[in-house]
């Protein structure tokens, strides 16, 4: 059935042209806000909690928005699997590589950390073509097999490496001839890891994994925020700001608050380009 959904269904949509799937978006976006809700009540609740000062009207607002955002996420991720480099040239750019570079010519690793905001999926899969060395992305292995292959290849299709939860430590301990980047999601709930740090995130009291500041500190890399900007539909930009060049200087729970931080006010600014659906405050004290 994996096989038949994505031949028949999922590729072919990634041939149209973004016209076409920006009106399959538009669909999608009213059948999940109005007809068939989408995890609404885990939106509405992560929305009410992250903002008390907002009322109703203002909260539905945001949520109608996310909708949108969110099925233009879906429909341009499907674009990807067809996606040409010609393509990727024109819908995303980072505004100031030279801030790796400049590690790079040290001959230092990077650590580039982020969240689940704006289009993710397009930094994968373009950021290889921007960054002159090896980019290496963690992902939780998806349960179907066949899903799992696919998002990998649409990721890695034009050069990030991917690996699994379980890689990371052997990531870095292998040692490597060039600089390379590893980048890190940290906006996730961290259901069953021991290693995280409480803080508050938008209003509420947040378990925050430390993968980010626990490898940065131990091989000393510096940390590099990368927030992405959506300057129209398929259209995006990365903007990089350096959190720590000596993760070793710092105290325990700086740099994990700092990137969380980073986050934090893109939400504020405009709070419709992150991963409302996601059950974020699941993991309590």
């Amino acid at each position: 059935m994996s096989k038949v959904i994505f031949y028949l269904i999922i590729k072919p949509i990634s041939l149209l042209p973004y016209p076409i799937i920006y009106g399959i978006s538009n669909v999608i976006s009213f059948l999940f806000f109005y007809i068939i809700p989408y995890r609404k009540k885990t939106v509405t609740k992560n929305i009410k909690n992250s903002f008390p000062q907002k009322d109703k009207k203002e909260l539905n607002t945001i949520a109608r928005k996310f909708y949108t955002h969110l099925s233009d996420i879906i429909v341009e991720s499907i674009k990807l699997f067809s996606i040409t480099q010609k393509q990727i040239d024109y819908r995303f750019s980072i505004e100031n590589p030279e801030i790796l570079q400049t590690y790079f010519d040290q001959g230092r690793d990077v650590i580039l950390v982020g969240g689940h905001y704006n289009n993710w999926e397009i930094l994968a899969v373009g950021i290889n073509q921007i960054v002159p060395h090896d980019c290496i992305g963690i992902y939780t292995k998806l349960s179907n097999p066949f899903f799992d292959d696919k998002m990998k290849s649409s990721r890695s299709k034009f050069g990030l490496k991917m690996i699994n939860t379980r890689e990371v430590t052997s990531n870095f301990i292998k040692k490597n001839k060039t600089p390379r980047m590893t980048i890190f999601g940290a906006d996730q709930s961290p259901t069953y890891s021991k290693n995280i740090h409480w803080t508050n995130f938008l209003n509420q009291d947040t378990a925050v994994a430390l993968g980010t500041e626990r490898f940065s500190k131990k091989y000393n890399l510096p940390v590099v925020f990368c927030s992405i900007n959506k300057w129209k539909r398929g259209i995006y930009s990365a903007k990089l700001s350096v959190l720590t060049e000596n993760p070793q200087d710092t105290e325990d729970g700086e740099i994990t608050e700092m990137h969380t931080s980073k986050l934090e006010n893109q939400i504020n600014t405009q709070p419709e380009f992150w991963l409302w659906t996601h059950k974020r405050w699941k993991r309590k004290r």
